[in-house]
């Protein structure tokens, strides 16, 4: 619930001292609380530009993030401050204030491209912030974005496809937005009026290259309109005057620029209206935990020496989640047992019909928990712990059901017994009143309900038990003669031999009963999976679509402004793009 986000201030998420970035634990431990779907809104910039002030008015405060007025350098890394969002309910801002690029007392340049990777990386909307307008000076700043591919990498593996890398950064790169501060330029092209988008096109509008000053004119802009192909641009005028500018976390907007306000007010709602939430390959929506790992991911990677690898952030928190979602399935199977399962039941059919839509609740509560299960590997350990807690219940069904048994047959056998051992049937004709009143226990016995599926098998192990009681009191008994003493022992063995058929009988129909149950939990699994891969496979397709379509835009534009060489290299990753296609899904387990 947004009322759980209770941060006063902002938090290091990421630190950077002695050259080596790390992640905050208390950072850490605040997002993983955090389990609405959260629009992640990171700014980037040179230092002193005024990004900690906008962040503050988005977290809805005056102060908070460091306004860093001054020429001493705060701490570094990137820090957070997450706050309930104000215009989509149940869904948390995380917003990510990095510190200034070329810090002044600073020169490792290696981490600053670590962040600024991060920075895109972690974020749904990333905003870099500069003064003034867009000159060559402002985009050589942006070196840091030719450098995306030496620094991220999307697949783990890219050999296995001819598709450039870039491609799958445009699907879940985030939405870029260029605000200028202190901007003084007349928004206007050949005499007519121009919005800051307009603006924006305009200058990464690309250079027919003639030397390396061209080309080197052309990288950064090139970059910008491939990997972020969705663009939004805002210019704030001068908020105050000189000496006002140190104070801006304390003056009244009242003694603001009008036209700042307005803008800043215009820049503020479109990141609350317009900002996604962070989402990954595969349409997955990231929460508080799911940007907790990776975050710890990413960092790690780096740390390790490796490049952040987007596929590999993802399957790992694949793993982290495919097992808390088993386990959330057993937890519910579990919890559905006990709620709607009374033990003895008087059949194993009658159980099994029971426990069925009990195990295809928890299959469904895995399915739609989980995500990027390889192989099946986790539905497979799933359908063989589902398999165990079956036959769980099936052996405390007989175990109930044998311990009400055992109870029922002293309670009402014991009578019998105490007589026997009085001698009340060690007489003449005593084996036939004996007989007589078994017989008549155990019809009150099977009359008794709910005694479960183990009340043949307990009463024939209770008669076995007391064979000898019987077999002593026929062969004491004077009235019978030899002839149909012999009679009745191999009455007996016919009783006892019809009664282990019996037995033997129920035992094969329950084994096929049971082998018909593990196929129809297999043909369960199978078919949720075969929808959920059908759906992620649809989603796959979605994505390429998303991917092309913006391809298609970038590369018409291109096309318009007379860089066919550009174009045709586009329609070529367009084509790869198109030629890929996903494999139908085929589920195996």
């Amino acid at each position: 619930m947004a009322s759980e986000i209770n941060m006063p201030g902002p938090v290091c998420l990421i630190e950077n001292s002695d050259q080596q970035l790390a992640a905050n634990q208390e950072a850490l431990d605040i997002l993983s609380a955090i389990k609405q779907p959260v629009v992640v809104v990171a700014i980037v910039g040179l230092y002193r530009t005024g990004k900690s002030y906008l962040m503050n008015k988005l977290a809805g405060k005056q102060q908070g993030f460091s306004l860093r007025s001054t020429g001493q350098s705060h701490p570094k890394g990137i820090w957070m401050w997450c706050v309930p969002h104000p215009q989509k309910a149940d869904h948390t801002l995380v917003l990510l204030d990095t510190e200034g690029l070329e810090d002044l007392d600073k020169g490792d340049n290696q981490n600053e491209c670590w962040i600024f990777a991060l920075a895109v990386l972690l974020s749904s909307t990333f905003i870099y912030n500069s003064i003034g307008g867009i000159n060559q000076n402002a985009t050589d700043q942006l070196h840091y974005v030719t450098e995306l591919t030496d620094l991220i990498k999307s697949k783990a593996s890219p050999e296995q496809s001819d598709i450039d890398d870039s491609a799958n950064f445009v699907g879940f790169f985030p939405v870029f937005v260029w605000t200028m501060r202190d901007f003084s330029l007349e928004l206007e092209a050949n005499g007519d009026s121009i919005t800051p988008d307009e603006y924006l096109e305009k200058s990464l509008t690309l250079r027919e290259v003639t030397n390396e000053k061209t080309e080197s004119f052309n990288k950064p802009r090139l970059c910008i309109r491939k990997f972020f192909p969705k663009r939004k641009c805002f210019v704030f005028d001068r908020p105050a005057g000189r000496k006002q500018l140190s104070k801006l976390e304390t003056i009244p907007e009242t003694e603001l620029s009008a036209e700042f306000v307005e803008q800043v007010e215009k820049f503020t709602s479109y990141i609350f209206s317009s900002s996604d939430v962070k989402t990954l390959s595969g349409g997955i929506k990231v929460n508080g935990p799911r940007l907790q790992s990776l975050v710890v991911t990413y960092v790690n990677a780096i740390c390790s020496g490796e490049v952040p690898c987007m596929e590999d952030a993802v399957l790992t928190l694949a793993q982290i989640e495919n097992s808390a979602a088993m386990q959330k399935a057993i937890e519910q199977y579990e919890e559905r047992v006990n709620n709607k399962v009374q033990l003895p039941t008087e059949t194993l059919q009658e159980l099994l019909d029971l426990l069925r839509p009990i195990e295809s609740e928890a299959i469904a509560v895995f399915t739609k928990n989980s995500f990027k299960d390889i192989d099946q590997k986790f539905q497979e350990e799933l359908g063989a712990l589902l398999d165990a807690k079956r036959d769980d219940v099936i052996k405390k069904n007989k175990d109930s059901s044998s311990a009400l048994c055992s109870d029922l047959l002293e309670n009402i056998f014991g009578p019998l017994e105490r007589e026997r051992k009085q001698g009340t049937f060690s007489k003449p004709g005593g084996y036939d009143d004996y007989l007589q009143e078994k017989k008549k226990l155990e019809k009150m016995y099977n009359e008794v309900p709910k005694k479960g599926l183990q009340a043949k098998e307990m009463l024939r192990k209770y008669f076995k038990f007391k064979e000898d009681v019987a077999n002593s009191l026929l062969k004491m008994d004077q009235s019978l003669t030899e002839k149909e003493k012999e009679i009745e022992v191999e009455r007996i063995k016919a009783e006892v031999a019809e009664a282990v058929n019996t037995e033997l009988k129920e035992m094969q129909e329950n084994y096929e009963l049971m082998t018909e149950e593990k196929v129809k939990s297999v043909l369960e699994h199978v078919k949720q999976l075969s929808q959920k891969m059908q759906k992620e496979w649809e989603q796959l397709k979605l994505e390429q679509h998303k991917i092309v379509s913006l391809k298609h835009k970038e590369k018409d534009r291109l096309f318009r402004e007379g860089f066919h060489n550009e174009s045709k290299k586009l329609l070529e990753e367009i084509d790869k793009i198109n030629r890929y296609n996903p494999p139908i899904p085929c589920t195996i387990l």
